[in-house]
């Protein structure tokens, strides 16, 4: 049985009905000098206390992976172990892991991920044993979300954002953060907590922004200038990088690029001249837009794959690759419009505009139901992997009966057959002259319009279903994930597109030639001059409205907000005229009022265990009591 003495080895906030009993100052576990592991006194700009190795790291998990084995040993259902007052993480679990920690406890969340992200592993590569580690997954991300929750405030930063080492089983070691872990593992009970939501609102709002340091390694620092109400103060050219005002900068871009392309897919219809063999302005934007966009997109995923994780890419990083893909094709094909001539030139114009085309359902495709979408086009994957078995059988099929007649008709034409069958369309005419293909033809569309279908349906319906059980918590993980995107490349100086041309052709080719001061310099002067217009604006509404809403955020990250425990709020003194008059409030102190309340940490069934045992203590001292008498 752990001592409850646990709680007071760590500086974590112990919840009200368990305070008294915490006992002052003892260790945990007979660990000397674990309770100076976190200073009371520290500020959220000391991020790092602890920095342990990656070997260190992976030490810790396959503890914690073995504490868990031990506490759910047999299969758990995961709404038993999310109760908040259930009898799985009850507050003796959670101080039990706080100890196993040692000295690295603001690495104990990202910890606990991790060894979720490998019982999840476990789950898909043995079946027999899925609801066993599926269960310990829920436990490890409950107890990271529960630990979180009891940290002092100004350490959030530091346990959620620090980026730690793990080293991976092929021997690679992988930089990410409790916040970035939980995000690319999409846990969304973690990320859905309060704590998780206002390091990430910081995020957003530049309240804490990046630090780069040595190995491409990135910090989260305050930014001091927002304790200052001038103008001058906020007038910096790198509050364009802070999630808020980068996401309404490239709205505003990608709004304008809706219109040029809009204007480039009229352009062959409003000109007399049919041929349209020259690129016209509202093109030569569209091209020189997407060019930026391919670019940027590029030197993400080179960023991801370098610094981060595989996990980091999502549905809408595959969007963005198509969408990249298709206007590089549909620019490639131009090209070639105008460098050739005649019959050539004719139908490489044509291509590209139909490609062209294509873009259009995948630009204006802005974030309606984002969340829902994205899930049921990951469900769907079941649906196309059955779907692609079957249609190469029932083609082979289709094709040797068509071939069996004499008559041989294109695979193209075949499949066209097939699809429009999918489709609800199908041509049965096109097989009455072959009784057994007709036949064939008849299971094509009875498997695909009745099976398939049907087997479609009810996975969309059941990802629709759960995003919807638990819309709050997917939004918040969805946002969590939308700001850590933006900033999770280390990037000093950011040019949102289409400006990164300007960039990457004519200011980072300097960096060779220039010093670390001098080419900080130049990109701080051009910036200043290409994004005067959004940097006057982000400086107008940090120093007047801005300031307002950063207020209450900066108190409390700082821990000076009230927590509704100091002794002034639960037994508050009258003065003035009610003083005189003899009037009082705390007739009855605190202590006394919550002697009646429930202890709504524990399920009703812990607390009637807990009142047998001390039934059975009293009851066993009474009985040494009466052995003890002559």
């Amino acid at each position: 049985m752990i001592n409850n003495s646990c709680y007071d080895a760590f500086p974590f906030r112990v919840p009200q009905p368990l305070r008294p009993f915490v006992r002052q100052g003892g260790n945990t576990l007979g660990m000397p000098g674990t309770h100076a592991f976190i200073d009371d006194n520290a500020s959220i700009s000391s991020i790092r206390s602890v920095q342990p190795s990656a070997d260190t790291l992976s030490k810790l998990v396959k503890r914690l992976r073995a504490l868990t084995n031990t506490l759910l040993p047999l299969e758990v259902a995961p709404a038993d172990i999310n109760d908040p007052t259930g009898r799985v993480i009850t507050p003796h679990v959670v101080s039990a892991y706080i100890a196993a920690a040692g000295d690295f406890v603001e690495a104990l969340p990202y910890c606990l991920l991790r060894a979720r992200h490998e019982f999840l592993l476990e789950a898909n590569h043995n079946p027999a044993d899925y609801g066993e580690n599926l269960g310990r997954a829920v436990a490890c991300e409950m107890l990271a979300r529960k630990i979180v929750h009891q940290s002092p405030r100004d350490r959030l930063t530091a346990m959620l954002a620090t980026r730690f080492r793990h080293r991976q089983p092929d021997g690679d070691i992988e930089l990410s953060s409790a916040l970035e872990t939980a995000i690319d593992t999409h846990c969304a009970v973690f990320l859905s907590s309060s704590e998780c939501q206002d390091v990430v609102n910081c995020l957003w709002n530049g309240q804490l922004v990046q630090r780069n340091n040595e190995n491409h390694d990135i910090d989260y620092v305050p930014y001091e200038s927002l304790q200052e109400h001038t103008f001058w103060a906020h007038l910096n050219s790198s509050r364009l990088a802070v999630p808020r005002y980068q996401n309404f900068f490239r709205v505003v871009i990608w709004l304008f690029f809706l219109v040029v392309y809009s204007q480039a897919v009229r352009e062959p219809l409003d000109k007399v001249d049919p041929s349209h063999r020259h690129l016209d302005g509202w093109e030569v934007v569209l091209y020189v837009m997407s060019l930026a966009f391919t670019l940027e997109d590029m030197q993400k995923i080179y960023k991801l794959l370098h610094f981060a994780s595989y996990r980091a890419f999502g549905y809408w990083n595959f969007v963005s690759f198509v969408t990249d893909t298709l206007l590089v094709t549909a620019f490639i094909l131009r090209i070639i419009s105008l460098a050739s001539h005649n019959a050539l030139s004719d139908s490489t114009r044509l291509r590209s505009f139909q490609i062209l085309s294509y873009v259009s359902p995948l630009i204006w495709y802005i974030g309606t139901m984002q969340i829902c979408v994205a899930r049921m086009l990951q469900e769907s994957g079941i649906f196309f992997a059955l779907l692609s078995i079957l249609s190469i059988g029932f083609l082979q099929g289709l094709y040797a009966l068509d071939a069996a007649d004499g008559q041989i008709e294109s695979t193209g034409e075949v499949v066209n057959l097939m699809v429009q069958a999918l489709l609800q369309s199908p041509n049965y005419d096109k097989f009455s002259a072959s009784p057994a293909g007709l036949i064939l033809y008849y299971f094509w569309n009875v498997v695909t319009a009745i099976v398939l279908l049907n087997v479609l349906i009810s996975l969309f319906s059941s990802a629709y279903s759960d995003v919807v059980d638990d819309a709050e918590a997917q939004y918040l993980a969805f946002f969590a994930g939308k700001t850590v995107s933006m900033i999770r490349a280390p990037d000093v100086y950011v040019y949102p597109a289409p400006f990164n041309v300007i960039e990457i052709f004519f200011i980072a080719p300097l960096e060779f030639f220039l010093s670390p001061s001098q080419y900080a310099k130049l990109n701080r002067m051009v910036m200043s001059v290409i994004f005067f217009i959004p940097i006057t604006g982000v400086a107008l509404y940090e120093s007047t409205v801005g300031m307002q809403k950063y207020k209450w955020m900066a108190e409390f990250m700082d821990g000076s907000s009230s927590d509704f425990e100091a002794p002034e709020d639960l037994n508050p003194e009258v003065d003035g005229d009610d003083a005189d008059k003899g009037l009082t409030i705390s007739k009855v102190p605190y202590a006394d009022l919550i002697k009646v309340f429930p202890n709504t940490h524990e399920s009703s069934e812990n607390n009637i265990v807990n009142e047998i045992h001390e039934v059975k203590a009293k009851l066993d001292t009474l009985m040494k009591m009466l052995e003890a008498k002559p």
